[in-house]
């Protein structure tokens, strides 16, 4: 009988209070790095607000890879003025992070084509093509060889 006291008592928590979700025209871009993607929506006349998942960016990143992430935006002065909607998976926050630079750099392009030469000197229009190596049969990882013995 106790038991259900508590449980009655407790207050339930709605995980999708705290979404962010924006409402009009934008701008969409697709970034990738390893095996991490992620579509970045630029919105017009927005208050510069910035999700991720749903979430407010601090939330969901580091501060040093929120600070790699707004390169493109800093670059080009869009701060203030673009609402900002990501949705990433795979890979980790890291990768994750830089896929959504990549996007970012790519919708950016797509909202003011004058911008792309700055970006590109940058290398931030580049996907990164590195990936971890497959295991080859007969190794431990993917060069990795058995130690060899003599005898």
């Amino acid at each position: 009988m106790a038991n259900t006291e508590k449980t009655e008592k407790k207050e339930e928590k709605n995980p999708e209070g705290d979404e962010l979700k924006f409402k009009g025209r934008f701008v969409e871009a697709c970034g990738r790095r390893k095996t991490a993607v992620a579509r970045v929506r630029l919105y017009k006349k927005g208050t510069g607000l910035f999700a991720v998942n749903g979430e407010k960016i601090s939330r969901y990143f580091l501060p040093d890879q929120i600070t790699l992430l707004k390169q493109p935006l800093k670059m080009t002065e869009h701060l203030r003025d673009l609402n900002i909607s990501v949705i990433t998976n795979g890979g980790g926050k890291k990768n994750q992070a830089e896929a959504v630079r990549h996007g970012l750099s790519r919708a950016l392009v797509m909202l003011e084509d004058n911008i792309k030469p700055v970006l590109k000197a940058k290398d931030l229009l580049t996907r990164d093509p590195r990936r971890k190596e497959r295991k080859k049969p007969g190794l431990k990882k993917a060069r990795r060889a058995p130690q060899w013995s003599k005898r």
